[in-house]
């Protein structure tokens, strides 16, 4: 052995009998030190695997892009409770409807709040407005549909005005207030040149006057054959998000004298489901004739059920009325038919099951169509998450408290769900080196705080 190893080994040795500490100091080292080195192989193995890593997680972002959303079905899963959070205030947002405004109008429990969607083999990354705001740099998103797809607008718009310091640069384009019969909206971000847009086609296809020689009941037609008349501004957009459903009913179709109508000829014994159906067909061919998949990302939400309930009582006085049609004066017969037919009891929590609600024709139709079409198409499949939720509906906290509301959803809500399961598939498609970057700043920061955390319980600082 040479004279420096004896040396060395002598102090050691010397040491160890003048220090018992220090053998304890040295066991504790080499544990944090393999605590430490096995925690980073699981650090770099999570980041291989793609799995997310909340570093803050009260500032709702993206943290790194999960690759197994792209293999797993978001929709099945159930409503867990979370600690409360809001993407935003309504009240502040100058976007959201009075009406849609619950908080505002008085109710007093925030646990519809308090919820969140867990699919079941996966994880929903939260919200990161910065994230967002770039990825949109530029770009031109589209809503198009009925008042729930306004909901849907205003709670986007919302969210992403909440990471924008200067709110003046948050404008509608043509300084307009949102209003229930309003066709266009377009709301600009400035400073990140891109516009979130909603176009007001209920039907989706074109209504139309009256044909001639059409029975005095027909009051105008839906043209199925037809596209809606505005559909040429919903072109040359980056996100195209489509519904339609709500209006398919008798009493906004049939009772109002709308029947149904391809080419000349009009239909007035064809069922709605056949007619939807019709409808969705001529979406579909549109899509494949003017949407350039290179650029176009297509959405189509389902169907989202309501919680209206019908008492025993109502069904019965409704069917003593289809037995004794014929034989009601006219004055009698419009009495009993406006008439309350339903109400509306939002509960203080999700339903435990869905009394069926998951089950519906639309959406059904809505799938058969779309796996037929060319150009891919998103399905924001919200049926079944949405049949729970019988607790965030705006019920009686509207702007009129007396008529009630179990169709439409309170903001924030609901709504915001389907915009956070749109970004984040949005995320996977569109690639970007600032995300790899705030990744790996994350990265980063998280491996030191980690370090110095280990470090400092051993008390080596």
């Amino acid at each position: 052995m040479s004279a420096f190893n004896r040396s060395i080994s002598s102090s050691r040795t010397t040491s160890f009998h003048r220090t018992p500490n220090l053998n304890r100091f040295r066991r504790c080292f080499h544990f944090h030190f393999l605590l430490i080195a096995a925690s980073l192989i699981s650090l770099f193995v999570a980041i291989r695997d793609g799995y997310y890593i909340y570093v803050l997680p009260q500032t709702h972002h993206f943290s790194t892009r999960n690759t197994s959303l792209t293999h797993c079905d978001v929709y099945q899963g159930r409503w867990v409770p979370v600690p409360p959070y809001s993407l935003y205030n309504a009240t502040d947002c100058p976007f959201v409807e009075r009406g849609f405004d619950c908080l505002a109008n008085g109710r007093k429990d925030m646990n519809y709040l308090n919820w969140r969607w867990k699919p079941n083999d996966c994880e929903i990354p939260r919200l990161n407005v910065s994230y967002v705001l770039e990825m949109f740099r530029g770009k031109r998103i589209v809503f198009v549909g009925d008042s729930m797809s306004r909901t849907q607008w205003e709670s986007l718009v919302c969210m992403l005005m909440g990471g924008v310091e200067d709110k003046s640069s948050v404008y509608e384009v043509n300084g307009k207030k949102v209003s229930k019969q309003i066709r266009f909206l377009g709301v600009r971000f400035r400073d990140f040149n891109f516009t979130i847009e909603f176009f007001r086609s209920v039907f989706l296809v074109q209504q139309g006057p009256v044909p001639k020689h059409a029975p005095k009941r027909v009051k105008s037609t839906l043209r199925l054959d037809r596209l809606d008349d505005i559909s040429d501004k919903w072109v040359h957009s980056d996100v195209l998000i489509f519904n339609t459903g709500h209006w398919w009913v008798p009493t906004k179709l049939f009772d109002m004298g709308c029947y149904f109508q391809v080419g000349r000829s009009l239909k007035m014994g064809m069922s709605i489901p056949v007619a939807f159906r019709t409808a969705l067909g001529t979406w579909a061919s549109w899509v494949e004739r003017k949407i350039n998949k290179s650029r176009t990302r297509v959405f189509f939400r389902t169907f989202e059920p309501s919680h209206w309930r019908v008492s025993f009582y109502t069904l019965v006085a409704f069917a003593q009325f289809k037995i004794t049609l014929t034989r009601v004066p006219l004055q009698a017969k419009k009495k009993l038919i406006d008439q309350p037919r339903r109400t509306c009891n939002t509960t203080s929590y999700p339903m435990i099951e869905t009394d069926g609600r998951d089950q519906n024709l639309f959406s059904e139709t809505v799938f058969d169509v779309v796996k037929n079409v060319t150009v891919p198409i998103n399905l924001l499949h919200v049926t079944t998450m949405t049949a729970f939720r019988s607790d965030a509906h705006v019920g009686n906290w509207s702007d009129n408290p007396s008529v009630h509301d179990c169709s439409h959803w309170c903001l924030p809500g609901v709504p915001d769900m389907w915009n956070e399961i749109i970004l984040s598939q949005l995320s996977t498609h569109y690639e970007f080196p600032f995300q790899q970057m705030e990744s790996q700043s994350e990265f980063s920061y998280f491996v030191m705080l980690f370090l110095s955390l280990c470090l400092a319980a051993s008390g080596m600082i």
